[in-house]
């Protein structure tokens, strides 16, 4: 008797941001299939009697090929085995969730698709970034940005003709490739831009800056995610790192200076 194959959302990286249907599965899988971004906090959820590997792929670093995996899922499943193939931010958002399901209809498996939140929203929420704004921008633009600086992607100038907030995922460390391309669009070099490292966990660091500026940005720790547009300004000040204050005073000292402000702004007492 044939199994199941799960196509599960891990969500952003904390664990209380995963659905219920997608906790259920977890702990009760035979087999788990995860990516190598999918958080700690959420792998120690799979259940111990579950075969867990990582299948990830990160920053071009292919450990295991996409064939590989397809094959894994459909031989467990095929073998009567429940098995969850676990994807960080939501399986159909840069997560290959076309190509699995391809595979899986060809050798006639059962799978089913369960949705998480994606690393856009999980990471605008934590940086308190509206990314649409009645005023600001009525349009989210999502972009795959491990390649952002290539001339043969898409055409950002239809971005800013649209006043769209354009969100771009594992963007990398060529800001400055980046920088010349949004500028290349039309991007204005005031325009804001917020780069979120590990949104929603307790390592996240949020560091705001301006298109022109943006080659200033540190290596900041994977997996992070660029949002550029008007609502960065909108941000919770209590989460960002200035890019003047980090030049003056080094990353955490910038982030305790950062939130001892907002005590005082809103009237705490500050030790």
């Amino acid at each position: 008797m044939s199994g199941k194959v799960y196509l599960v959302g891990a969500g952003p990286g904390d664990p209380e941001l995963l659905t219920l249907k997608a906790l259920r599965l977890l702990r009760t899988a035979d087999v788990v299939l995860h990516d190598d971004l999918v958080s700690p906090a959420i792998s120690k959820l799979i259940s111990p009697a579950a075969q867990v590997h990582n299948v990830g792929k990160r920053c071009g670093a292919k450990t295991i090929r996409q064939e590989e995996i397809n094959f894994l899922m459909v031989a467990r499943a095929a073998s009567g085995l429940q098995v969850v193939r676990l994807k960080s931010g939501d399986p159909l958002i840069f997560g290959r969730a076309g190509e699995e399901m391809e595979a899986l209809r060809r050798s006639n498996i059962e799978y089913e698709i369960v949705p998480g939140v994606t690393s856009a929203l999980g990471a605008a929420a934590a940086a308190g970034i509206p990314l649409t704004h009645r005023y600001n921008s009525s349009t989210v633009v999502l972009a795959a940005g491990h390649r952002a600086s290539s001339d043969g992607d898409a055409d950002w100038s239809n971005f800013v003709a649209a006043g769209a907030t354009l969100v771009v995922y594992m963007p990398g460390f060529d800001y400055e490739g980046i920088s010349s391309r949004l500028t290349a669009a039309g991007f204005a070099g005031e325009n804001p831009c917020a780069v979120i490292s590990r949104a929603t966990t307790p390592d996240q660091r949020t560091y705001q800056t301006t298109v022109s500026d943006l080659y200033r940005t540190p290596r900041l720790a994977s997996p992070t995610l660029l949002v550029v547009g008007d609502v960065v300004k909108f941000a919770a000040r209590n989460l960002i790192v200035e890019s003047a204050s980090l030049a003056e005073h080094g990353f955490e000292a910038a982030i305790a200076q950062s939130v001892t402000a907002s005590l005082r702004r809103d009237g705490e007492p500050v030790a």
